[in-house]
Parts: structure tokens; C-alpha cells; sequence
């Protein structure tokens, strides 16, 4: 016998091994999962049955509430709001003991609670409840339909935007105890504003106001913001405010909490993570908090008693949903501050056309200040014509004319400065030398592209291009139509050597600089905030911005420019601007004057004529040729609806990124516009929202993508 085996012989010897050795094997083992209780013969609840459920099903045919038992084991858990797991796609024919059963397991929201259903057939049992958590209220779910109907979509998909996923440990942990009302807060900056006072005294007395706030360039908004959270606060009342990104967040979230210190507000930003956003989000829905500052998600936020909604720089594209059925902050809150009675703010340094509609309109009154306030705050803006690059050489090393190399060359003695390319990279896109005409393949029309400076080649097809000329004027000569924030810093760092070179871009953004000599060159949307503010700005390649071919390019750009001169010091402390762009342009002019309010009123008077958006509704519908021309045919339109197109979509080449609404990777879609005139609209999303039910219902393979106000028409 070994060692081994009298060690065995001994019963106690071994012992812990072996029991961790069945462990494993036990737990590795595949055993079968136990499925969910149908409830056969169970009683049901004595009082009020029948449970009203949304199921999660983001299709428009089954865009309605569904009926079902709710067994008396669940009655005290089964109230209104919270999560539900429930057997759906059952057939009439499987009914036993007087219950329906078979589907598979669906999650859902119970919105009711009733006596009686009006469905004659047997009901299925709720399968269980996930959590007693009630985080579906009347409110939210009122807001919540109004959005669907509004955008053309369905109840469920809105519920998944405004409804974070659960987190148990969150959930689990209770909130605060809420604090009492803070002191109205004194006016601060806004006594530079006329109505400022005004606006800050109606916000704590429990008033409604509403207004559109053409924001001073500088500093001063976030502490603006949260005295105006702070003055709704006073009155007992809620206050939300939804900004573009979590910088922007972080910004107002650190002025909020040096007004009134922590424990008074939630900051609801996906930079949180799951578990830390979601215990924010139940602090608001049970009341714990009363003030939200956040991202697009937080415009669902279903704060207490809200008294205040706003939103800043509504022109912001982070502000429109990415996913169906594409809502809008500016139009949420807008129905938010509509059906809650509550006051609205739309800020920015920027007006945007549907923020001058809101004015025009008298829905909203205009909350500016007076030029002298304004020559105070805002910079010297200056103009260069992007032709002089060509002919001025003083300063070709580093691309810019005299006057922009004197501005850099001056700002850097006092402090950082500021350089704003509309692109990140060397040179994305091509254009000719002489016209500016776009280099486009001879074999598929795409745009020719030299990456790292190499040899041309089709950015859609991939063919090298060796013999390139302009259609348009015969000449060879290629220049970069804009030249990304990489190569010029690499520019500006040859041409100032003794000079720190910062870049800011999508791979990596600054979130501050420090008030030192510096180039911070950055990417439209990436400019940190120095401290102290820039000495000076420049804003290059302003032509390829406003040459957009898009509605809102001259909308854009103002608001792209008015955004980084509004970091740049004040005119008496020596602030300069310089932008790159033909002196003519409207919206250069509009900079120049500093007047994006009257820029935003001539774009919607132009628009009016035109019947253009915001004046009339729009509405885009993409697919297939053969899937939209049967949409358009079956669709029961309102007889003022005029049909735009359709016209081919660009073909998204394999491998290239895709936004929402795009067609597949190869595939050739088309669109057309449907335009309504003003107070249509409603008429206008039903018509599309029951043509696309119908089409679902009859089982289409081929679905059309549905977008009710799209951001981006041409």
C-alpha cells in the first residue's frame, strides 16, 4: 500500500477537497432553469384584478396597453409604475383553467390597475414583478405618449429612453432625506440683463415665465443657470435643466453646487456609469431631489413638481436623439413646460431659427442684453478673405495671413489662444486649387481623399486616382478644402517654436487650459475653457463650414464660431477674434455685429417664404425604391401634405460609419420629404404613424425609416 493510499484510508483526511471537487461539478453542471409560474387555477386579486400593461414591443401595430390577471400572490407588489415579466404572443386556442398560457417571456411596465378588461377572451396571469419600485408615474407616461404621437413612434420606444435600465444594488439602497426650500438667491449676473431681475424674482414667486436667453459671451452662464434653478428652488418647486455634453454638465453641476452646496441636485450624465446614474434617477423620482442638471436623457428626468425646464445651446446636435423615434430636447421640454404649466428657458450664447419662431410666435419672450453690455463682454471680431492665404506670403509657413499671424503673435503674450479647424486630420476631403470645385472619382463620384499626405484614392470605392483634373475649370491642382487640426498644429508648431501646442479633437478632448502662452488648436465643439479666458481666436477654413450643402449651414457655423469666441476675454481686456471666411457672408456678418438674434430672424423670415422648416412640418421617409413607393401610395395623407422626391440617398460603402436612418452597406435607398403647413403636423405623424402599422401588421419584409422634423434635409 503507498503513502498516498493511507493517507485515503483515514475518513477525515481528503474531506475538504472532495466536497470542493462536487461544488465544482455542481455548479458547472447545465442544470435546467425552472420556468416561470403560469399561474393555472391560482385565485386572482379580490380587488381590481386586472393589470394594464405595456409591454416592451417598440412596433407600431402593438402600440397599445394588453390585459392581464393578476394572481393574489402579486397583489400587494402589482401597483402601478413598476417593472413586469408577462407571457406574450400566446394563441387564443391555449387556455388552461381558465387562464392563457405559452408565449415567451416579455418585460413591461403595469400602468393600471382595473376591475374589469374589455377583452372578452381569457387573460394570461403576470408572470412575476420584477421589482415594487413604481418608476413609471402618470406624468412620465402622459409625456411620454405625447412624445410618440408627436414624433410618429411608439410608446415603448420612448418608455426605453426615459426609463434608465434597472440596477439592483441601486435600488436597493434608499435616498436622502430631502432638504428643505434654499433662500431666493440675489440676482448676480443677471443684472446685466434688462429682464434678468425680472425673470429671476417671477422663477421664485412660483411663476411661469418663459423665455428665449441670448446669452453674454464669457464665463458668467453656468452661474446664470443655477440661480435661475435656485430661484425655482426658493418656491418649493423642481427645476431641470438638459445640456449638450458632460462637460457642459460638469460646468453647471460645480456652479450649482458652489450656489447652494451638494445634496440639493442630481447630475445625470453617462459619463456616471449604470449604477451611480440610476441611484441619481431614483433620488429625483422619489423625491429626494428637486433639481436635475444633465444630458439628452435627462429631458425625461420626472422631477417633483417641476417648476422650471431648460435647455442650453438647443442647436447642439447631441440634442436629437440618436435612436426611433428621435426626439428633440428644445421640443420635449417645450411639451414638458406646455402640459406642466411650468416656465421655460432655451439659452445660448447663439439663436437658433426655431428659437426665434418661439419669440415671433409670442409663445416665448426674448431675454437679451443691451449693446452696452454686450461691447463689454464680447471680443474684437475681425475678417480675413480666405483668398488671401494664396497671396499673402508673410506668413505661408503656417497658413495664415498677416493679420492672423499679428493676432497669434499678440494673444500669446498674454495668455493662451485659441485656433478652431473644422476637422481633425490631414487634409479628409479635396477640392480644386482654382474653383474649389470638390474632387470627385471619375468611376463612382465619391470624394477623393490623400490620407497621411499619400496618393489619391476614391473614399467610397477605393480606386487609386492617378490623373486627376477639374470638370469643372481643367485644372490639376488640388488643395486640401480643409486642413485638420493635427496638421495644423504641426504648422502653427513650426512657426512658433518656443510655444506649447495643444489639440483638442474626438480622440481626445480638453476639458480646461491654463491661463499661460499656449496654442490650443481644436476641433468645432472640443475648445476648452481657459482660465482667465483666451487672449485671442482664430477660426479657420470658414468657408468650408458655411459651404455646406445643408439648410443650416450658415445657421451652424455662426453657432460654431459664436460658441468659441464666447471663450475668448472681453474687448477692453484686449480679446481678439479673426475668422477665415469671405467678409460678405451673412453669418460673418452676423459675428461681426455680434447678432446671432437677428441673423435667426432673417433665416426664418426666408424660411416662411420658402415654406421651409420651422414654418411648415417635415417629415423624411427612406427605403428601399420599391418599399417607399408603396408607402407613399398606401399612406392616407393630409390633403395639404405636399411629396418632395424621392431622390437617391448616398450609398454607405462597406466599412464606412453609419448614422441612424442610413441605409445598409451597399444597398440603394431613396427619400422623400413630406411638408406640411403649420398646425399639421399632428395630422401629418398619425398619417405616417398608421400607414407604417399597417405595413407591419400584413408582415412587409421591407420596413421604411420614419423621421418626423429631421435635423439634417439639405
Amino acid at each position: 500500500m503507498s503513502s498516498d493510499d493511507e493517507r485515503s484510508a483515514d475518513p477525515g483526511d481528503g474531506a475538504p477537497e472532495q466536497l470542493a471537487l462536487i461544488r465544482e461539478t455542481v455548479r458547472k453542471a447545465k442544470v435546467p432553469r425552472a420556468k416561470p409560474r403560469t399561474w393555472r387555477g391560482a385565485a386572482l386579486a379580490k380587488e381590481l384584478p386586472v393589470a394594464r400593461v405595456l409591454v416592451n414591443k417598440g412596433v407600431l401595430h402593438l402600440d397599445q396597453y394588453f390585459d392581464y390577471a393578476v394572481p393574489e400572490e402579486l397583489d400587494a407588489e402589482a401597483r402601478p409604475g413598476v417593472r413586469v415579466r408577462v407571457r406574450f404572443g400566446a394563441g387564443g386556442r391555449q387556455v388552461r383553467g381558465g387562464r392563457r398560457e405559452g408565449g415567451g417571456l416579455i418585460d413591461g411596465f403595469l400602468v393600471e390597475r382595473r376591475a374589469e378588461s374589455d377583452y372578452p377572451g381569457a387573460l394570461a396571469a403576470l408572470a412575476y414583478v420584477v421589482s415594487p419600485e413604481p418608476v413609471l408615474g402618470p406624468e412620465l407616461l402622459a409625456l411620454s405618449r405625447a412624445v410618440a404621437d408627436r414624433y410618429a413612434g411608439s410608446l415603448a420606444d420612448v418608455i426605453q429612453l426615459a426609463v434608465p435600465p434597472r440596477n439592483g444594488r441601486a435600488e436597493s439602497r434608499p435616498s436622502p432625506e430631502p432638504l428643505p426650500p434654499p433662500p431666493a438667491p440675489s440676482a448676480g449676473s443677471w443684472e446685466r440683463y434688462a429682464q434678468g431681475p425680472a425673470f429671476l424674482r417671477a422663477l421664485a414667486e412660483g411663476g411661469a415665465p418663459r423665455a428665449v436667453w441670448t446669452a453674454l459671451p464669457g464665463p458668467h452662464w453656468p452661474e446664470e443657470i443655477a440661480r435661475a434653478m435656485a430661484a425655482t428652488l426658493a418656491s418649493g418647486r423642481g427645476a431641470l435643466v438638459v445640456v449638450p455634453d458632460g462637460r457642459t454638465a460638469g460646468r453647471v453641476d460645480a456652479a450649482l453646487t458652489a450656489l447652494l452646496g451638494p445634496g440639493r441636485h442630481a447630475l445625470l450624465t453617462a459619463d456616471s456609469g449604470p449604477e451611480k446614474r440610476y441611484r441619481e434617477w431614483l433620488a429625483v423620482r422619489r423625491g429626494s431631489v428637486r433639481a436635475v442638471v444633465g444630458t439628452r436623457a435627462a429631458m425625461f428626468a420626472p422631477v417633483a413638481d417641476l417648476g422650471l425646464v431648460a435647455v442650453w445651446d438647443d442647436g447642439d446636435a447631441s440634442h436629437s436623439d440618436d435612436n426611433a423615434p428621435f426626439p428633440h430636447v428644445r421640443e420635449v421640454l417645450e411639451l414638458r413646460a406646455a402640459h406642466g404649466r411650468c416656465a421655460f428657458l432655451l439659452g445660448g450664447t447663439n439663436c437658433t431659427v426655431e428659437a426665434a419662431q418661439l419669440v415671433e410666435s409670442g409663445w416665448a419672450l426674448p431675454l437679451r442684453a443691451d449693446r452696452d453690455q454686450l461691447r463689454i463682454a464680447a471680443p474684437l471680431v475681425r475678417t480675413v478673405d480666405d483668398g488671401e492665404l494664396a497671396r499673402d506670403g508673410a506668413a505661408r509657413a503656417a497658413r495664415l495671413p498677416s493679420l492672423a499671424w499679428q493676432t497669434v503673435r499678440d494673444g500669446l503674450r498674454r495668455g493662451p489662444v485659441l485656433v478652431q479647424v473644422p476637422r481633425r486630420g490631414y487634409a479628409p476631403r479635396l477640392a480644386c486649387e482654382r474653383c474649389r470645385e470638390p474632387a470627385r472619382c471619375r468611376h463612382c463620384a465619391g470624394p477623393l481623399q490623400a490620407p497621411d499626405q499619400r496618393d489619391l484614392d476614391c473614399a467610397w470605392c477605393g480606386r487609386a486616382e492617378t490623373a486627376w483634373h477639374c470638370v469643372a475649370c481643367g485644372s490639376n491642382r488640388l488643395r486640401a478644402r480643409i486642413v485638420g487640426a493635427r496638421r495644423t498644429a504641426e504648422e502653427l508648431g513650426r512657426a512658433f517654436p518656443a510655444v506649447p501646442v495643444r489639440t483638442s479633437g474626438r480622440d481626445h478632448i480638453l476639458d480646461s487650459v491654463p491661463d499661460a502662452p499656449a496654442l490650443v488648436v481644436s476641433t468645432p465643439g472640443a475648445e476648452p475653457v481657459a482660465d482667465g479666458g483666451y487672449a485671442a481666436a482664430l477660426l479657420l477654413d470658414g468657408w468650408a463650414m458655411v459651404g455646406r450643402p445643408d439648410l443650416r449651414a450658415g445657421e451652424e457655423a455662426l453657432r460654431r464660431w459664436t460658441a468659441a469666441a464666447a471663450l475668448v476675454r472681453g474687448q477692453p481686456e484686449g480679446g481678439t477674434v479673426v475668422v477665415v471666411a469671405e467678409p460678405t457672408l451673412r453669418p460673418v456678418q452676423a459675428l461681426v455685429r455680434w447678432d446671432p438674434v437677428g441673423h435667426a430672424r432673417r433665416e426664418l423670415a426666408e424660411r416662411a417664404e420658402l415654406g421651409f422648416p420651422p414654418v411648415s412640418r417635415m417629415a423624411s421617409v427612406t427605403g428601399t425604391p420599391e418599399a417607399l413607393a408603396a408607402f407613399l401610395a398606401a399612406a392616407a395623407l393630409p390633403p395639404e401634405a405636399e411629396v418632395l422626391g424621392p431622390v437617391p440617398v448616398p450609398v454607405t460603402g462597406p466599412g464606412r460609419p453609419r448614422r441612424a436612418g442610413d441605409a445598409p452597406p451597399g444597398e440603394s435607398w431613396e427619400r422623400a420629404l413630406l411638408r406640411v403647413p403649420p398646425g399639421r403636423g399632428a395630422a401629418l405623424a398619425a398619417a405616417l404613424k398608421a400607414a407604417q402599422a399597417a405595413r407591419m401588421s400584413r408582415g412587409n419584409a421591407e420596413q421604411v425609416r420614419i423621421r418626423v422634423d429631421p435635423p439634417d434635409i439639405g
